[in-house]
């Protein structure tokens, strides 16, 4: 995976081109990485699930498309387009995509 430097500003431009939505399937693909962040796009199709895990980082979740049950800590959260998540480093947290769905996660060092 290559590296995005810090002090150089970028635009990924056709993510969703580069990331199409395949029946079940699931797809990831970075999209910005770094010591201090790392920007991921997934594609998921309905009923594909992340199971439980944590990230040692913070994380923001922008939902994009679709329609996705997000569980953080136990509780069970339907979110769609245009709402957001923040997600404190290592919470355990899980992901179910009730139709085809993409969305953003962006993981940040705050230490």
């Amino acid at each position: 995976m290559s590296s995005t430097p810090m002090s150089e500003s970028q635009v990924a431009a056709g993510v969703f081109e580069e990331l199409p939505l395949e029946q079940e399937a699931t797809k990831s693909q970075v999209v910005f990485n770094n010591e201090k962040i790392r920007q991921v796009s997934f594609a998921m199709d309905t009923n594909q699930v992340l199971t439980e895990h944590s990230a040692p980082r913070a994380v923001i979740v922008n939902i994009l498309q679709g329609k996705i049950e997000f569980t953080v800590g136990g509780t069970a959260n339907v979110v769609v387009p245009g709402d957001v998540i923040y997600l404190a480093p290592n919470d355990r947290h899980a992901v179910k995509a009730l139709e085809p769905s993409r969305f953003s996660l962006t993981l940040v060092d705050v230490a």
